[in-house]
């Protein structure tokens, strides 16, 4: 995938660019105008996070957030978007049954999205993987700190510390993409273990605390600008607004850095 290149992002093209050994950049994104901010400055695949859920609605966490959400949130980017490949989430329980996931990834790509995410790596996703992907609707995994699982967690805690966590988390990966997931987002897990993952793994990974060794990094859009949200601040974000001067500058800032593998650094890293 030629990063310069205006041509659209497709699925195929994030396999050539892990092939090529060019990161991909990844960012949220919940309406038009900052769409196409970060569209025009190069941003590779534009995440309609249920993420929306604390930084756009004010909730405490991802769990309130309903299709219909997305859904809107996804149409806004999709309008303002003319390269970068849209993402949308399935928020909680809408993935609880494939037909459930079914009803809810139709309609977010009929919103304008051009592949889903949804969160874990158990037999039950793995079977509505399979059946989105039978179905031709690309499908990206979320593993490691999966915020709709905050509850059993106890928290927003780093996973895959200790052998046994680490194994699971590594047959999870396999098992996700196996099942036909094409990208898999690795969130809050030890930068070492995210490295093993990638190198192991048959599709590209996107890191969020998760080390520099994925093949590309997501931050939420609002992290990534250094705003206050109103929670507390990961150690894996970085304040591009700061040195970039303005929001097209951070986020062009924000991609030159995840190409270059600049960020994410140490600092920003778990072990």
């Amino acid at each position: 995938m030629d990063t310069s290149s205006s041509a659209p992002v497709t699925v195929p093209a994030l396999f050539e660019a892990r092939a090529a050994g060019r990161r991909l950049a990844m960012l949220t994104a919940y309406d038009a105008g900052f769409a196409r901010v970060l569209d025009t400055a190069g941003v590779d695949l534009l995440l309609v996070g249920d993420s929306l859920g604390m930084v756009v609605q004010g909730h405490g966490s991802t769990l309130p957030v309903t299709v219909d959400d997305i859904a809107y949130h996804t149409a806004c980017v999709a309008r303002g978007v003319r390269r970068a490949l849209v993402i949308a989430d399935l928020p909680f329980q809408a993935d609880a049954t494939p037909e459930r996931a079914l009803d809810a990834a139709t309609r977010l790509l009929q919103a304008g999205a051009g592949m889903v995410k949804l969160e874990g790596a158990t037999p039950n996703k793995c079977e509505v993987v399979r059946f989105l992907v039978e179905r031709e609707i690309p499908v990206c995994a979320h593993l490691g700190l999966t915020p709709q699982s905050v509850l059993r967690f106890g928290g927003f805690k780093v996973q895959g510390r200790g052998d046994a966590a680490a194994q699971a988390l590594r047959v999870e990966a396999h098992a996700i993409a196996e099942a036909g997931a094409a990208l898999i987002v690795l969130e809050g897990v030890p930068a070492p273990l995210a490295a093993a993952i990638t190198t192991a793994s048959a599709v590209p990974t996107i890191g969020i605390g998760a080390g520099p060794d994925c093949d590309g990094q997501v931050l939420v859009l609002h992290d990534m600008l250094g705003l206050d949200s109103g929670h507390r601040r990961p150690r894996f974000v970085r304040d591009f607004l700061a040195e970039g001067g303005s929001v097209d500058g951070a986020v062009r800032a924000y991609v030159a850095a995840v190409r270059d593998g600049s960020f994410p650094g140490p600092e920003h890293s778990y072990r």
